[in-house]
């Protein structure tokens, strides 16, 4: 975790953390809604406009030239992307200016039709933006396949890194890609050295500015690669080849306008459509990606001496998709380049410490007054850099991590045929034939059963299905289960997530059949696990593991009971409502009798599914992995949150999840109670992991927090004195405060929880056995923290648990989170140094 919390020198005591009543707003609070009121511009907005503007300006001047457009036309869709998607867009952090994934569209429109008609089409896409965000429809436009979206833009990067190719060479490009990558062989023949040279270190510096090492690199990373690239290689070309082609940057008396366009209206129809559809797809996905960025600068606690982040409205995509269409419609009346959001341009922004929407308008006013102010100064750049410059874009649009997650999903023919589409037919096409295909994928997945039959040694059946069981699979499912026995043991394996009605009552039919026969059938997943059984089978009416009080309903009538052994969660908590005892009566009347209800419900439904594997279990002995040691409060089940069953953890509960350190003894003696545990399963058991697990709302932290000096020393004191190291810990000026999830803790009781688990696992380290498998390499320690009242675990990051870094974070387990999983996607703490994915 990156996150950093001030340290106790920054507050003396757990008085420091605001009451409820202090009117202070905690750090979970909701943050106060916006002033309204004037326009009003930080420090940190200004700096981050500066950097925006100084990327903006190379960048819409080298789109201009891709696109075969006047240069003041980039220059003026910037500055308006700017000032008029800032003023309005939903996305307060996104920065919107000439799109790069239009080019190849501008380019082809401005073949055909010409420039001022190109302006009249971007009019129209505006509008049609405008008329779609009024209909709230930019969340529709997210539902088209991601393959065909990343397919999209990395055709477009290849095609713009072709053209700009020809540019760097010192030539021209062609009106197509195919065009292009024929042609450049013989642009190769005729090579002239200057704008190749100057191309080259345009991309070089691109490349490695960004990597300088030292505090040379680290000061000079500050300037945005994208302007040091080209200033570098403009001075070099002043110099050394001053006769390169530059920019030639037209009066503004000569700049052309809009008319109105002429031609075959659904060509226009379709081009102002393609325009729509490209600007809006890409303003979309980079709102989503600089709203993700921003609550994960907000979420994170600043570093010392800066200011915190301030919070940053989420993302209204609807709006955004409204002020995109006002922002072209504009653009194309002032006769400028189609606009959209930038993530490069957007992301430059949220890492330079923009706080709002100001420092979007602001790089728009800055691009402006450069456009009239600065024109000298800018038709010294060389083509070639500005050629090099947005070939370099073009390339990074073509992203591997989108290949492997598109490979990992099984959707690289998708991806593959969209970019063919864009590169062989154009913009609009490509995205067609990726339509086409993704839809011919889905369909061939939706058909495709696969269904075999083993005999197994010891003479039972695996029935396997890999693949939907819908009513197209119906003929051979019910052909190849009519083959087998009557009255015979199998396994059937259902290896996929979706079966309709047909497949189901073809499977409940063959095993009513197969039951009344003696026959005995386990249906299971792929990875083994049971599945329950069809409804007619259903013997019991609550889930095996949860007999005890609010999952309760055995002491119903039968017929009041689920019809199945896994019911669904709506009928569940429809059941453990009826249950629940009237307002105002103790939930703790009949006590003893659930206990003895809830034996007798065990013995009923829960003994004959368990017997066979605890039968095991006695015959092997036990062979856990790992030692949970967590409090005895009676609402932290331990089974239930691990999603763990017999055999599987060896559990030591006490009252606070306290660890006497080995020297504990003093006046009161030793309790060796907990390290007898902890040296049977290191030595014995040889266990794998130890897990010290806390809790919210923990009795026990409440009581040290609550102690007066002159405490009795009654048993459970003694007991508790354990904790004091913790208590000490958290009030001590020399250890920083534990967090929760990029948050600071809600109260001094919960601060305290979470210490006591880092203090805890000290305690731990300091038994002979622990430190002995430490040092082998052979034993791995981690800290839990469990919030009752959201049903959320939390891991202590791997650095803190492990002794190797001062963090104290809890880190959120995410839904699939998984143990040592594959580099970006969620998992679990496996080695130092690697954290939970939240």
């Amino acid at each position: 975790m990156s996150a950093c919390v001030p340290t106790r020198d920054d507050h003396s005591s757990r008085g420091s953390i605001p009451s409820r009543a202090s009117g202070i707003k905690r750090p979970h609070s909701p943050p106060p809604p916006p002033r309204r009121g004037r326009f009003r511009v930080s420090g940190a907005d200004l700096s981050a406009s500066i950097t925006v503007f100084l990327i903006a300006v190379p960048m819409s001047l080298g789109l201009a030239v891709a696109m075969d457009a006047p240069l003041a036309a980039g220059l003026v869709s910037a500055a308006i992307g700017g000032i008029v998607a800032g003023l309005l867009g939903g996305t307060p952090l996104q920065v919107s200016g000439p799109s790069a994934g239009l080019t190849v569209v501008t380019a082809e429109l401005i073949q055909i039709y010409g420039w001022r008609t190109t302006c009249a089409i971007t009019i129209g896409a505006g509008l049609l933006q405008i008329l779609l965000g009024s209909l709230r429809a930019a969340r529709n436009a997210l539902a088209v396949s991601p393959a065909i979206v990343h397919g999209t833009l990395a055709g477009i990067g290849v095609a713009i890194a072709l053209a700009q190719l020809h540019i760097v060479l010192g030539g021209a490009p062609q009106s197509s890609a195919l065009e292009n990558a024929l042609t450049l062989p013989s642009h190769l023949a005729q090579l002239e050295p200057a704008a190749p040279l100057i191309g080259s270190l345009t991309i070089l510096l691109l490349v490695v500015w960004p990597r300088l090492p030292g505090r040379i690199g680290m000061s000079l990373g500050r300037i945005p690669a994208a302007l040091a690239a080209v200033a570098i290689a403009t001075a070099v070309a002043a110099a050394a080849t001053p006769g390169i082609v530059r920019v030639d940057l037209p009066s503004w008396r000569s700049h052309a306008l809009p008319e109105l366009p002429q031609g075959p209206v659904a060509a226009l129809a379709a081009a102002v459509f393609t325009v729509m559809l490209v600007a809006s797809l890409e303003s979309l996905l980079a709102a989503v990606a600089v709203d993700k960025l921003a609550s994960d600068r907000s979420a994170a606690a600043p570093r010392e001496g800066e200011a915190p982040a301030a919070p940053v409205k989420r993302a209204d995509l609807d709006r955004e998709l409204r002020a995109q269409g006002v922002a072209n419609a504009v653009s194309g009346l002032a006769g400028g380049l189609a606009v959209s959001g930038g993530a490069v341009r957007s992301s430059a922004n949220v890492r330079a410490g923009a706080q709002s929407r100001a420092s979007t308008v602001l790089h728009g006013v800055w691009v402006l007054l450069a456009a009239v102010l600065l024109v000298t100064a800018l038709e010294w750049i060389p083509l070639a850099a500005l050629g090099a410059l947005v070939m370099v874009v073009g390339i990074q649009m073509v992203s591997f991590a989108h290949i492997r997650k598109v490979h990992r999903h099984r959707e690289f023919l998708v991806y593959g045929a969209t970019i063919s589409g864009v590169l062989l037919a154009g913009v609009l096409e490509g995205v067609a034939i990726g339509i086409v295909v993704a839809v011919a994928v889905a369909l061939h997945r939706l058909a495709r059963t696969r269904i075999t039959v083993t005999e197994r040694p010891d003479g039972r059946y695996l029935v396997a299905a890999r693949g939907q069981l819908t009513f197209l699979a119906v003929p051979r499912l019910s052909r190849v289960l009519g083959r087998l026995p009557q009255g015979v043991d199998a396994v059937v394996e259902l290896d996929g997530f979706f079966m309709d009605h047909a497949a189901y009552e073809t499977i409940q039919d063959w095993y009513a059949a197969q039951i009344a026969m003696g026959g005995r059938i386990e249906f299971t997943g792929r990875s083994g696990g049971r599945i329950a059984e069809p409804a007619s089978a259903a013997h019991s009416c609550c889930r095996p593991w949860t007999p005890w009080r609010n999952h309760h309903c055995h002491d119903r009538g039968r017929e009041d009971a689920p019809t199945t052994a896994a019911a669904p969660a709506s009928h569940f908590v429809s059941k453990t409502a009826a249950s629940a005892p009237p307002a105002g009566t103790s939930s703790r009347r009949h006590g003893p009798h659930r206990l003895l209800s809830g034996l007798s419900s065990f013995q009923r439904t829960t003994a004959p599914l368990v017997r066979e594997e605890l039968a095991r279990l006695a015959a092997e002995g036990q062979r856990p992995s790992q030692l949970f040691l967590t409090c005895a409060d009676s609402r932290l089940v331990t089974s239930m949150i691990t999603a763990s069953g017999p055999g599987d953890l060896f559990t030591v509960r006490n009252v606070g999840n306290l660890v006497p350190p080995p020297d504990a003894g003093g006046a009161t003696g030793n309790d060796d109670s907990v390290a007898a545990a902890i040296e049977y399963a290191v030595d014995v058991l040889e266990v794998e992991s130890i897990t010290i697990c806390g809790h919210s709302g923990c009795g026990a932290m409440q009581a040290l927090l609550g102690a007066e000096p002159e405490t009795p020393q009654t048993p459970l004191w003694r007991w508790l004195r354990h904790g004091l190291p913790s208590l000490e810990r958290m009030r001590s000026r020399h250890h920083s405060w534990a967090r929760i999830a990029g948050r600071l803790p809600t109260d001094a009781v919960e601060q305290l929880c979470l210490t006591n688990v880092v203090q805890q696992l000290e305690h731990l380290r300091a038994h002979e056995s622990v430190a002995r498998r430490l040092t082998a390499g052979t034993l791995q320690l981690h800290g839990m923290y469990f919030h009752v009242g959201e049903a959320q675990a939390y891991l202590l990051t791997e650095g803190a648990s492990s002794g190797t870094g001062p963090d104290e974070v809890f880190a959120r387990v995410a839904p699939g989170a998984v143990w040592g999983a594959e580099p970006g996607t969620e998992s679990l703490p496996t080695g130092p140094g690697i954290t939970v994915g939240a």
